[in-house]
């Protein structure tokens, strides 16, 4: 059995929710497993650092309590977000703590993951690593990753410019692994698309941010709701990185999403100077399928209604199929 049978036969649909800076927190991924797909969070959501071990802890004892309460539900596993990058000061300590709790899969981030497959590896995890090219997708395969996350154009967040339609076939030329496809996928119409263009998982952050269990504050979960493709805006001024982030947010901190500055520049004068405002606290990010959110229902409610959508897209594309 390949390692993408392996986790699909975990999963009641083939999803893995994306770590979400801030948002995805113990409660959160806990309601994404226990309804049967894959939850995780960033290891630098836990502050202080050592309260890692206390999420992992606590996530674990909630997923085996709820296996036992719940013998024939699919229960999904759980994946740690590590940032590779120098800045990352914490790493050495997060993913010992990953190490030692054996957390079942790794999601890797910002530079190739040479080191940290090792690691992973040792104890029996996995690792997925986020790309958004094809020179990012070979590095991450060299440095021995097990499968691969195409965060495509659209996707929430540290997004990429490129189609899925592209970057999918593409990667498929040389890597016949799990992916997973990220890129405005909020309804289980999408899900059962990335699947239909090559992909075994889709990776869905923005439709979790509006959660009751998801950590983002109500006017952060409102907005979402009532946003359209047209209010997200495409910019590397926050984070220095290329993402997408809601334009209402970026008003609502004195700024004009049409004439944002250029990245690089620490400050700004606004006729007085004041510091730039922060990526994900002030500066909320989104994905382009935000105008396919309509409320903010609990966790396991989501994934229900994506099951339903996604069986109903199976259904058109059977009767579409069959011979007059």
């Amino acid at each position: 059995m390949s390692l993408s049978e392996k986790l699909r036969s975990e999963l009641s649909l083939p999803i893995i929710a994306a770590p979400l800076f801030i948002v995805s927190n113990p409660d959160l991924v806990v309601a994404q497993c226990t309804s049967g797909v894959i939850g995780s969070f960033p290891a630098l959501n836990a502050r202080p650092a050592e309260m890692l071990d206390e999420w992992i802890e606590r996530i674990d004892v909630s997923l085996q309590a709820y296996r036992t309460q719940h013998p024939d539900e699919k229960v999904a596993p759980f994946a740690v977000n590590q940032i590779i990058h120098r800045s990352n000061d914490r790493l050495d300590h997060d993913l010992d703590v990953c190490m030692r709790r054996k957390v079942p899969m790794i999601i890797t981030s910002l530079r190739a993951p040479h080191d940290v497959v090792k690691k992973v590896h040792e104890y029996g995890g996995v690792v997925f690593h986020d790309v958004i090219s094809i020179r990012h997708a070979q590095k991450a395969l060299e440095a021995g990753v097990d499968g691969l996350i195409l965060v495509c154009t659209g996707a929430g967040g540290h997004a990429g410019l490129l189609s899925p339609f592209a970057l999918v076939r593409e990667v498929r030329r040389f890597f016949d692994g799990p992916i997973a496809l990220s890129g405005a996928i909020t309804d289980g119409a999408g899900v059962l698309s990335a699947e239909a263009i090559g992909a075994d998982f889709a990776y869905i952050g923005t439709r979790f941010i509006a959660t009751r269990e998801a950590n983002a504050v109500d006017d952060y979960k409102a907005m979402i709701v009532e946003s359209q493709a047209d209010d997200i805006v495409y910019t590397p001024y926050f984070s220095g990185v290329n993402g997408n982030y809601l334009k209402p947010s970026v008003r609502a901190a004195g700024m004009d999403p049409e004439n944002l500055p250029e990245a690089g520049k620490n400050k700004m004068n606004f006729g007085s100077e004041r510091e730039k405002p922060k990526a994900w606290k002030q500066i909320w990010s989104a994905g382009q399928g935000v105008g396919n959110i309509d409320d903010a229902p609990s966790t396991r409610t989501v994934v229900q209604r994506l099951a339903r959508e996604y069986n109903e897209a199976g259904q058109r594309l059977a009767e579409t199929a069959r011979p007059a």
